[in-house]
């Protein structure tokens, strides 16, 4: 079993693409702020032409209201904006009237709707504001009373569900309409070939979650498949230059259930020819296909695809197939490079939509979770701001390699993009169907610039609009967007079209203050170091060092005082291959047992007066040194104990937090004794010391996370550890205990005994001496400890047990079902079903 071995079919590394994945964000910003500046006299004007665009929008909002509007009334920063956006969410999902009504009079009356009445003008806000509290149409308050909250409450609770229901429906199929093209492809087609609409392009969307199941991917291909033919058939015959065509814009991860880097073979052995199967329908019918940008970690295999069906030959002067670049991304300049290089070698204009990214929030938490050294996205939205308009210049400069799409509802982007381009016209803008409207009216308009825009159109039905319209919301809704803050007429003009270029100078182009990078998410300690698997350039060379690491053959003995000790051997083997043999360990007995307590009862003493800060700066170097041999442990745990390569990096990742968890826990509370008060006068301190000796007994299922924190627990509090790993995982623990040696350890302080349970736990818990017992592992196992223990002769000793137990989880009708599948399946299933949070129950 070797870890380099590449599967076959997937395509090689693209050169040059991950070296920004996760860039300094200053240095990067300056590098893009080079690019992206015009210079001073063009940046006058560009604002000049932002401001004078933002007056005209105000113009006409303040004439037709709209979405708008409501977006400004109803922002997310208020408790209605989100509650508007969970109820109507989760409402549409809930199969009977019974369990909507009881949702709607749990939640719906703790908001404050009646704050909204009359804050704006707009007659669509006003008339949403009443639909979503039609109780207050049935009551007439009474001035004096204090609480008309309760009142709305008791009210819905004893006849207002209904009314109220329906009153939230209706409302959401308002703004339905307002964000979705129609209900069906042929709806949309028709509506947008309906009075001022027939001034814009289109570009289709099928509304829809991630498949996640081939009958998904399946029914995702073939909505995709017909909208192409009635978009085609729509046409009528006429021919229509392909830039100008209608379009369709197609999601990867709605034709494929296992769309991710980790199935990179299957991915493109399965979904290359689907898409490529779209895209010679699309060209049949004379219209273009867009593929859609998601996360970042798809990035790379998205390129692949895209790449794959460029190369197909049925394509050959196709000029349709174009693909999304999100510019919030740190690599969106390489991308755009390996586009004009693809456009080249393949002789075809490649139209490339420039989108800033609808997933920032995710991408934040996501690596952060990961424990990445920095991040994917940009941290601040000027840096965004920045990327976008470096990315359009790039992607003007390349000429006939591509056709710009400028996806934006940002009127300093939209007029910086007017210079740049100069006299040429062969580009588009882009919005969002029932947003942006008065913008783009002065954009389209033959008497002012005469540039086409075409609109980002959603098909589908309310069920399937509300993921799509919540996460629209978050992109445009938050009042530090532009779509907001550009109808807010309290906002000066000149705020609203601040030139990003000033703006990133002005804080010299560093990071958010208030989003460190994920290694400093702790005030107190370093985060542990995660590994980007979905860069192919940080996996390569991993893989590569984990093989190397597993050349030697491995042998482990007991250590007792520093010194390995012989005893009987056994093989360690792959539990994935039980006839592969990973090493052999010798056993430990009774008599090095009792060896090892005599020592550690005598060295305990030594280590405790060492003092917290002293141990604390040994756990940190083993921290230091875990990191450092990442690839021997993660090898170790994924060939020893059966573990996927990410479940191996979140185990040594843990490790590592425990190891410097307990380093803080030692400086604080064992270094110096805390002062406490003194009623009479008199001095009192509360010092905190080691019990004396520890017997740590660790489990399989975490052979290098619960092993390293039990232990390292109990020598931060100075006490001395007898270490005692699961028997079928013992060479991780051997190497664990080998590096905590090298990071400063006492030999006297830290033994290391695999064996058999009973020989080895048994007999040390039985031991008197022995002060206490950390235990992970089943209920049954911590009972006997604990009975052993009450019946020894001596002190009361501790027992510190983590024992399995039966974890649940409810899910109700109001829950997307999507999320319910991932999260059930990895709760359950992760790790083989083997830690003991594992989900056991679903109901």
């Amino acid at each position: 079993m070797r870890f380099v071995d590449q599967p076959a079919g997937v395509a090689g590394t693209i050169q040059g693409l991950n070296r920004r994945y996760l860039a300094d964000e200053e240095a990067l910003v300056r590098e893009l702020t080079a690019i992206a500046d015009p210079g001073d006299a063009a940046r006058d004007k560009i604002q000049g032409t932002a401001a004078n665009l933002v007056r005209a929008v105000r113009r006409h909002t303040a004439d037709e209201g709209g979405i708008d509007a409501f977006l400004k009334q109803y922002d997310l920063s208020s408790e209605e904006g989100v509650l508007l956006m969970c109820i109507a969410e989760a409402l549409l999902r809930i199969p009977d009237a019974d369990t909507a009504d009881r949702l709607i009079a749990d939640k719906i009356t703790s908001a404050s709707w009646k704050d909204h009445l009359g804050e704006s003008d707009s007659l669509f806000v006003n008339a949403s504001t009443w639909g979503l509290m039609l109780t207050g149409q049935l009551l007439r308050f009474d001035q004096s009373m204090r609480n008309p909250g309760q009142v709305l409450k008791q009210l819905a609770g004893r006849a207002g569900e209904p009314v109220v229901r329906t009153a939230m429906r209706q409302a959401m199929r308002i703004m339905g309409h307002q964000f979705v093209m129609g209900r069906t492809i042929d709806e949309a087609l028709k509506r947008s070939r309906s009075k001022d609409n027939s001034a814009y392009r289109y570009s289709f969307d099928m509304l829809g979650e991630a498949a996640l199941t081939s009958a998904d991917a399946e029914r995702y291909l073939d909505a995709y498949f017909d909208a192409i033919g009635r978009i085609g058939d729509s046409l009528s015959g006429e021919v229509v230059d392909i830039f100008a065509a209608p379009s369709i814009s197609v999601k990867l991860s709605a034709l494929h259930p296992r769309y991710s880097f980790t199935q990179s073979e299957r991915v493109m052995h399965e979904l290359v020819p689907r898409l490529a199967e779209l895209a010679k329908h699309a060209k049949s019918n004379g219209i273009a296909l867009t593929m859609d940008a998601e996360e970042s970690e798809r990035l790379e295999i998205s390129l692949d695809i895209f790449a794959e069906v460029c190369r197909d030959s049925d394509l050959g002067d196709y000029d349709g197939l174009g693909l999304a670049v999100q510019t919030y991304q740190r690599r969106a300049l390489d991308v755009l490079t390996f586009l004009g290089d693809l456009a080249s070698s393949t002789n075809r204009r490649i139209p490339v939509r420039l989108v800033k990214g609808a997933y920032w929030d995710t991408e934040i938490k996501h690596a952060q979770e990961l424990g990445l050294e920095s991040y994917p996205v940009f941290t601040r939205k000027v840096h965004t701001d920045l990327s976008y308009l470096a990315a359009s210049r790039r992607a003007i400069d390349a000429g006939q390699a591509l056709y710009p799409q400028f996806a934006t509802h940002n009127a300093h982007t939209l007029a910086s993009i007017l210079h740049f381009a100069g006299s040429r016209r062969d580009y588009e803008f882009q919005r969002l169907h029932g947003m942006g409207e008065e913008l783009y009216a002065e954009i389209i308009d033959p008497e002012k610039y005469g540039r086409p825009c075409r609109v980002y159109a959603p098909v589908g039905s309310h069920e399937d609009l509300l993921p799509y319209l919540v996460r629209r919301l978050l992109e445009n809704g938050a009042n530090t967007s532009f779509v907001n803050r550009i109808v807010d007429e309290s906002i000066d003009v000149h705020e609203i079209v601040e030139d990003p270029v000033e703006a990133a100078t002005g804080h010299e182009f560093r990071p958010h203050p208030a989003i460190p990078a994920p290694a400093a998410l702790f005030p107190d300690r370093r985060n542990s170091a995660g590994i980007n698997l979905p860069n192919r350039d940080v996996t390569s060379t991993l893989l590569a060092a984990m093989d190397e690491s597993l050349q030697r053959p491995y042998s482990v003995s007991p250590i007792v005082n520093g010194e390995a000790c012989k005893g009987e051997s056994m093989n360690s083997v792959n539990p994935a291959n039980t006839h592969e043999v990973i090493g052999t360990v010798d056993l430990a007995t009774p008599d090095l047992v009792d060896e090892a307590i005599t020592v550690a009862v005598r060295a305990q003493l030594e280590w405790d007066r060492a003092g917290g800060e002293t141990r604390a700066t040994v756990l940190e170097a083993a921290a230091d040194l875990f990191e450092a041999n990442a690839p021997e442990l993660l090898a170790l745990c994924i060939r020893e104990a059966g573990k996927t390569l990410p479940d191996a990096i979140a185990e040594l990742r843990e490790a590592v937090d425990f190891l410097r968890y307990y380093a803080v826990g030692a400086r604080e509370q064992f270094e110096a004794p805390t002062e406490m008060p003194g009623p009479t006068g008199e001095r009192n301190t509360l010092g905190l010391r080691g019990r004396g000796v520890f017997v740590c007994i660790s489990p399989w299922n975490f052979p290098l996370a619960i092993f390293t924190g039990q232990v390292a627990a109990a020598l931060a509090a100075g006490n001395a550890v007898l270490a005692k790993p699961a028997e079928q995982t013992p060479l991780v623990a051997a190497r664990a205990i080998d590096l905590l040696f090298e990071a400063g350890v006492p030999p006297g302080a830290l033994h290391f005994l695999p064996g058999d349970g009973a020989a080895v736990g048994g007999t040390a818990v039985a031991d008197p001496r022995v002060a206490g017992v950390a235990f992970t592992g089943s209920t049954e196992t911590a009972r006997l400890i604990n009975q052993s223990l009450a019946e020894r002769d001596g002190p009361i000793a501790t027992l510190i047990a983590e024992t399995g137990g039966q974890n649940a989880m409810f899910v109700d009708s109001s829950a997307l079902p999507e999320q319910v599948v991932l999260d059930s399946v990895l709760s359950a299933f992760n790790s083989a079903g083997q830690r003991c949070s594992a989900l056991r129950l679903l109901c």
